[in-house]
């Protein structure tokens, strides 16, 4: 059954209350149906947010092919950072867009971005839809400390870090009524502690636990992972260290930097490399002290440094604003 409607407003307001079927137009006359306006208002869905970062020889117009490669396909970019060195061959660049899945869906949106990668001979071309994507699996290392494991636990739990924390490994044993140990019960985290000695780092059993993991976090982890366990694993492993690398490397770097008589103290979250401590950059933090400060409160302010650096550390990566660059660095947008 049809009706006649004179004026599309009319249409509208008596199809909030009304189910008509038939669509049509005739001598300034529309034939209007519900099941046309339900169909309109569903053939789109609110924007999606994409990341796209970018590394590549450098040439003319990368950028205009970037965008030119999210907008024929409905996409509006909302930032583009870009970065070339002075007197160096290499473009590196990190987008932010919005698209409809709808119409350019995820499949389509890769292969996309893969012959854009071919056409500018990418070294790194990677994609990220975080409402798409399933979120990175990690897994995280934790020796006796517990300030940096417990700040990334309420991380996690808070929203604050797009990861799936897959387990636990610690070399000390945690007692039941504690408080880590309470929230991994309670959030079904797997907890699993590997003693270790010189002659056994346990690593093979390790590299087990975290087969199927995307990246390491190393949260106050006081074990010196071999350059075996290193290539084996193949991926990712961030670090946190007190101080700003490359001083007060090794054991006890609070007391070092304390006997120093420093007035500036940091924190540095870095890649692990088989040197000790000596991985390319991600993050670094600052605070001053004084004379007045004694051990205790200087060293409360180093974990508090710790904490924000490492997990800001992670965040960023998770963001893909972290690029190697020139091997021993790293480009941070």
């Amino acid at each position: 059954m049809s009706f006649i409607i004179r004026g599309r407003r009319r249409a509208f307001e008596l199809l909030k209350s009304n189910s008509w079927s038939g669509f049509g137009r005739g001598g300034g006359e529309t034939f209007i149906s519900r099941s046309s306006i339900t169909t309109a208002t569903t053939t789109t869905c609110s924007p999606t947010h994409g990341i796209h970062v970018f590394h590549c020889p450098d040439d003319v117009g990368i950028v205009a092919k970037l965008s030119e490669c999210i907008a024929s396909r409905g996409g509006n970019i909302q930032s583009v950072d870009v970065y070339v060195p002075q007197k160096k061959h290499v473009f590196y660049a990190r987008s932010e867009f919005v698209f409809d899945p709808l119409r350019w869906p995820r499949a389509e949106m890769d292969e996309d971005f893969r012959k854009l990668s071919k056409l500018f001979r990418a070294v790194k071309s990677v994609l990220r839809v975080p409402d798409l994507d399933p979120k990175y699996k990690i897994a995280v290392f934790a020796s006796k400390q517990d300030h940096c494991l417990v700040d990334l636990l309420h991380a996690w739990q808070d929203g604050r870090l797009p990861v799936e924390i897959t387990c636990v490994i610690s070399n000390h044993e945690r007692g039941p009524n504690t408080h880590v140990s309470r929230f991994l019960q309670r959030h079904g985290i797997p907890y699993h502690v590997l003693h270790t000695t010189k002659g056994n780092k346990r690593e093979g059993e390790i590299l087990k636990l975290v087969e199927n993991t995307d990246f390491l976090v190393l949260a106050r982890y006081m074990q010196i992972l071999s350059g075996k366990f290193l290539e084996s694993y193949g991926k990712d492993i961030i670090n946190i260290h007190h101080g700003l690398l490359p001083s007060f490397k090794g054991g006890n770097p609070s007391k070092q930097a304390f006997d120093a008589g420093v007035k500036l103290i940091g924190a540095t979250s870095h890649f692990v490399t088989e040197e000790l401590d000596s991985g390319a950059i991600i993050e670094q933090m600052v605070e001053r002290v004084s004379h007045r400060d004694n051990l205790l409160s200087f060293v409360q302010k180093s974990e508090n440094l710790e904490k924000q650096c490492l997990s800001k550390a992670i965040k960023s990566y998770c963001e893909l604003r972290v690029l190697p660059y020139e091997g021993t660095k790293t480009v941070v947008f």
